[in-house]
């Protein structure tokens, strides 16, 4: 989904839906019970870090009391009873989860009614599921409870619910009567704005990394590369600071600016429990230029050995970020040979006597200790993100941000943080003035620690309840982790902590709202941005990410397993489960841990003893990328005890090779990633699995007939097409709710070529994909001629249209008809004139990719090669709309120039060419590539490949020249 950029985020029009909430008085809830449909309230049901599973519950409550069970008299009035008490707890619950510091018979009380919610959600659930018979395949809750109305007529299982209900009001009394009144102090107003803010990643930026930045950037420049003895041996330099300050953003710009002088580089976390393995590995995979994947070693000692030797008569660039003791970095610096003469290290440390050490021999080094920003930069950081600039800001707030500010005492992290909770209250001086006292005082007693706990401690409950309970996920993912948005989002989706709409893909769209929230406010950091600018990951600060974890052990949110340093909490009963192993000895859940109410489990490292199934009873998520490499098909078995389940992982599992039949009874599964396992076929009872939305497979699996049974199929990732069989095939049309696609032709099964089994198989999903309406998205592989003129006509709606490994001879001309897409991406043979005028005259194209590739010149280099001419794109050609380009003509003559009004909103441009193939167009110089030409330029990145070197560097003198003369003097970047 593509969205428009605002200047200012109340600007934007683009703003998140009100959450549905069973917030009930006890009169309406009375009368709701009797006439509420179960499925209004279902999908809408949160569970919440702050009311644990009670909105869950009262919605099912409020199922079992309605009309269809109202021959169960006692039952019901009883459901009706623990549904009002309920009711009053979650009021109870919502009024004091804005207080920031409850007293200790509230918060003991809260607690106590959340675990209680929990337990009761899992109760109703095993009832459902006991008077279940396995033909009946029931989808969900409601449809279990559906499909069950003839059993509750029976004695037995009467008795049973009236059991049931009977025990979880007597639990429910006990807890009441435990805390004999429900009141709770009121909280300062907040008047909150919801508003997305687009630019979030922009803002993020401009905060973290451009105030204040220049003069220590420089400091640290000059240390490293001053003086004669920078080419005699290796500098160093320790930057060294309290959390918050901004060490790792300083010495990241440190490397953006001087990692292009060096071939041989490498910056990564090294973390308060560091994994030396993992460390070494990555650092020899990234100097080296080795997949990561082919790194592996037999033991420490021999990677150390590994990297010196590969460095050792090379000049090397390495950023060790954040050590925390003395021997990690006794460890590692064995790696780094003294003898390259030439090269430099950074390490960053919150610790005063490791950054002594890093600077000791053998290494000639420098401590630099990174100071708060002065009142100037603390001034512009603050009121940037608030107001644009200090000018903006009213004259009625000023004082009162003046006073926040030197409370703040400089700390990047600190201002950061408090600006994005003061952009989301009422933008008053009474409402400022409540946060200024707030943070008052625990800020003058410690500002690096206590004031920082203060400040994030605000911003955390100023968050709506959903928002918070988004947060506390990210303490199940391990130090410096980069967390996928897509993992992430799915999370909240499988364990009902965002609310859900019709459909998967508008509760994802829902779900990046919150994602970008949480960057919005500062609270996570994006990750770096894809070639069509989207934030596709994240991560913590190590400073937030304690905050979270001491959040979520305090709530009973997350359970943490394997982390040295960390006390678990003190309940028994685990809700969410991360465990988090290192190489040096097998872990083991410790078996004290009661699993059956699980609702989460994850697993991060290869040392782990993976439990089995059948103790997680109630799991909705479950995701075993973390340990691919030990997990087999043993570890699945009993996988469908696992009756609530909604997301499946097993992405990079190479051992797993087959599927229990037994995975159809998981009838509540919504997302399965089987992508780069060893599986080949899915067993036929995948089509049982009616909630499922997205299925995602390896290539060259075969897929069972029945496929049209998935009904709520929204996307479909890889399926390959020769592979498949012709009953599969013809189902395909039938899936009119798939939204996404990807379609692989390379024959798997044959020594290839053309016959006529893949012509038929191939002439059947063209008319199904005709006939997909609500088709948004296409990807295809190998398939040339089936992206030529064959597919046309396209849905309408299509949005996104990528072809790989399919070389056409030019821009089909049903292209032309698709009005609705927004991203292209084809492979041509050559470019011509003709082909952009097709591509121009797309309404809504934003990003675009073309790629040359003269396959039959490589193929007969006899042959003789066609006349190239220039093809110039000028204002009357079209892209009214077009931002980023990218434009590889590697195997192909770069034929391409930008005439006078090319492109107008273009302001991504990638391109890379071979600089000797441009000679074929008479150019006595370099090419002129007419960049001056596109008034919207910001940045360029590019590659030149060629033999001939002095051809190659005027080739690429000639790109800077022109970006140093374009107005808006684009950044360039080489690919």
């Amino acid at each position: 989904m593509l969205v428009s950029f605002a200047i200012r985020p109340r600007e934007c029009n683009i703003t998140q839906p009100t959450l549905f909430s069973l917030s009930y008085t006890q009169d309406k809830l009375s009368k709701r019970t009797s006439k509420l449909a179960p499925l209004e309230t279902m999908e809408v049901a949160l569970v919440s870090a702050v009311t644990g599973a009670l909105k869950p519950v009262l919605a099912k409550l409020c199922a079992l009391a309605g009309d269809e069970y109202k021959r169960f008299k006692g039952v019901r009035g009883d459901i009706e009873s623990l549904t009002r008490e309920l009711a009053a707890m979650e009021a109870f619950l919502l009024k004091m989860s804005e207080e920031e510091d409850p007293d200790v018979q509230d918060k003991v009380w809260m607690n106590e009614v959340r675990e209680l919610s929990y337990d009761m959600e899992d109760s109703i659930d095993d009832f459902m599921k006991s008077v279940d018979t396995g033909d009946t395949k029931p989808d969900g809750f409601l449809e279990k409870l559906k499909n069950s109305l003839g059993k509750l007529g029976k004695m037995k299982a009467r008795r049973r619910i009236g059991n049931e209900i009977a025990d979880l009001k007597k639990q429910t009394i006990e807890v009441a009567e435990r805390n004999a009144r429900y009141k709770a102090r009121e909280a300062f107003s907040k008047a909150k704005n919801t508003t997305v803010d687009p630019r979030a990643l922009a803002i993020f930026q401009h905060a973290s990394e451009l105030v204040g930045i220049d003069e220590p950037k420089a400091e640290v420049i000059k240390l490293l590369t001053g003086g004669v003895s920078t080419q005699e041996q290796v500098k160093l330099v320790s930057i060294v600071g309290a959390g918050g300050l901004g060490k790792t953003t300083l010495a990241n710009q440190v490397y953006q600016d001087l990692k292009g002088e060096f071939k041989y580089r490498a910056f990564l976390s090294v973390s308060r429990n560091p994994d030396m393995m993992n460390i070494l590995r990555t650092i020899l995979s990234a100097v080296s230029g080795q997949l990561y994947a082919n790194t592996e070693a037999g033991s420490i000692q021999q990677l150390i050995i590994q990297i010196s030797d590969f460095l050792a008569d090379k000049r090397y660039f390495v950023v060790l970020d954040d050590i925390w003791d003395i021997d990690t970095w006794h460890a590692l610096k064995l790696a780094f040979p003294v003898t390259s003469s030439g090269s430099i290290i950074i390490t960053t440390t919150r610790i005063n006597d490791v950054a002594e050490s890093c600077r000791s021999r053998p290494f000639s080094g420098e401590m630099y200790c990174i100071r708060p920003l002065g009142m100037v930069h603390s001034r512009q950081l603050f009121y940037t993100r608030l107001f644009n600039s200090e000018e903006n800001c009213p004259s009625y707030l000023k004082e009162v941000s003046e006073h926040i500010l030197q409370k703040c005492a400089g700390l990047p992290l600190a201002i950061i943080a408090i600006s994005g909770l003061l952009d989301n209250i009422e933008k008053a001086e009474g409402s400022w003035k409540q946060v200024e006292d707030s943070i008052g005082r625990a800020l003058q007693r410690n500002p690096s620690i206590e004031g920082m706990m203060k400040i994030l401690s605000l911003s955390y409950f100023e968050l709506p309840a959903h928002l918070r309970s988004c947060l506390l996920c990210f303490s199940i993912f391990p130090e410096d982790s980069i967390i996928q948005k897509k993992v992430l989002i799915n999370r909240w989706i499988a364990e009902r902590l965002i609310h859900t709409e019709a459909g998967y893909s508008k509760t994802y769209e829902f779900g990046e709202r919150c994602f970008n929230e949480l960057i919005n406010r500062s609270l996570i950091q994006p990750g770096e941005p894809d070639r069509f600018d989207r934030v596709m990951s994240c991560r913590l600060h190590d400073t937030i990410l304690d905050f979270i974890i001491s959040k979520s052990i305090e709530e009973n949110f997350v359970t943490l397993v394997g982390v040295p340093s960390l006390t678990v909490g003190t309940q028994s009963k685990v809700r969410r489960l991360s465990v988090q192993a290192s190489k040096q000895k097998e872990l083991i859940v410790p078996k004290g841990l009661v699993l059956s109410h699980v609702r989460s489990l994850d697993v991060f490292g290869e040392s782990v003893k993976i439990p089995s199934m059948d103790k997680f009873r109630h799991l909705r998520f479950l995701d075993f990328e973390g340990c691919r490499r030990q997990l087999e098909n043993r570890h699945l078995e009993n996988i469908d005890r696992l009756f609530q389940l909604r997301y499946l992982s097993l992405r990079g599992a190479d051992k797993v090779s087959k599927l229990p039949e037994q995975i159809g009874r998981l009838w509540c599964l919504e997302i399965l990633n089987l992508r780069r396992t060893s599986v080949y076929e899915l067993p036929a009872s995948i089509v049982n699995l009616k909630r499922l939305v997205y299925l995602l497979i390896p290539t060259q699996v075969t897929l069972p007939c029945g496929i049209s049974k998935l009904q709520a199929l929204e996307k479909l990732k890889f399926v390959a097409v020769y592979d498949q069989s012709f009953n599969f095939l013809q189902e395909f049309e039938q899936l009119q709710s798939l939204k996404a696609l990807a379609l692989d032709f390379e024959d798997y099964s044959s020594a290839g070529g053309a016959n006529a089994e893949n012509e038929s198989k191939k002439s059947i999903i063209v008319a199904s994909l005709k006939s997909l309406g609500n088709l948004l998205s296409l990807t295809v592989w190998d398939g040339p001629e089936l992206v030529g003129e064959s597919l046309c006509p396209m849905p309408l709606s299509l949005r996104k249209l990528a072809v790989w490994r399919s070389s056409i001879p030019h821009v089909p001309k049903w292209v032309g008809s698709l009005v609705n897409l927004q991203k292209l991406r084809l492979q041509l043979v050559r470019a011509e004139q003709k082909d952009f005028y097709i591509l121009g005259g797309l309404p809504v194209l934003h990003y675009l990719t073309l790629k040359m590739y003269e396959r039959e010149t490589i193929n007969s280099p006899s042959t003789e090669e066609p006349e190239v001419t220039r093809v110039v794109v000028c204002d009357e050609v079209g892209f009214p709309c077009l931002r980023k380009f990218y434009y590889d003509s590697q195997y192909a003559v770069m034929n391409l120039m930008f005439g006078a009004g090319a492109m107008p909103k273009v302001d991504d441009l990638g391109i890379e060419f071979d600089a000797e193939k441009t000679e074929s167009l008479g150019t006595g110089g370099a090419f002129d590539l007419g960049i001056e030409n596109l008034p919207s330029l910001v940045k360029i990145s590019y590659y030149v490949r060629g033999d001939d070197s002095s051809r190659v560097e005027a080739e690429k003198a000639a790109i800077r020249e022109a970006a140093n003369a374009h107005p808006n003097r684009p950044t360039l970047t080489i690919i």
